[in-house]
């Protein structure tokens, strides 16, 4: 399998809390605790590209997907050089999985596609 160029920091691990509640009737049972204020979960990636321009492409293939969901996520995309940053914060690991898991589906499709083209040629 061919090895990845994605490299990742997690700012803080996503919270999930449970409380049980004992009780001789019903067995007891498990309940969510609410979120706390602001974001649970925040993650970065970095993928480095070839080229500046191979990293543009890439963006700008990238960036008009906005987040389906209106609160709870925020998705920001930059370029550094050749390298293409995103950085997540989200109110709940499971907004936040499903988003990054949905975002890295896209970069692999658009990766497989400059690949299969080529590099890009000056215009």
């Amino acid at each position: 399998s061919a090895s990845s160029p994605l490299t990742g920091s997690a700012s803080s691990y996503p919270e999930t809390s449970f409380s049980k509640k004992h009780n001789k009737h019903d067995g007891g049972d498990r309940r969510r605790k609410k979120p706390r204020n602001g974001p649970t979960g925040a993650l970065s990636v970095y993928v480095p590209f070839p080229s500046p321009r191979e990293a543009a492409i890439a963006l700008r293939s990238l960036s008009p997907d906005r987040e389906p969901r209106k609160g709870g996520i925020s998705k920001h995309l930059a370029l550094t050089g050749s390298t293409l940053s995103v950085r997540w914060r989200a109110d709940e690991a499971r907004i936040l999985r499903v988003s990054v898991t949905s975002f890295l589906d896209h970069l692999a499709l658009v990766m497989e596609t400059m690949e299969m083209f080529g590099p890009p040629v000056a215009l």
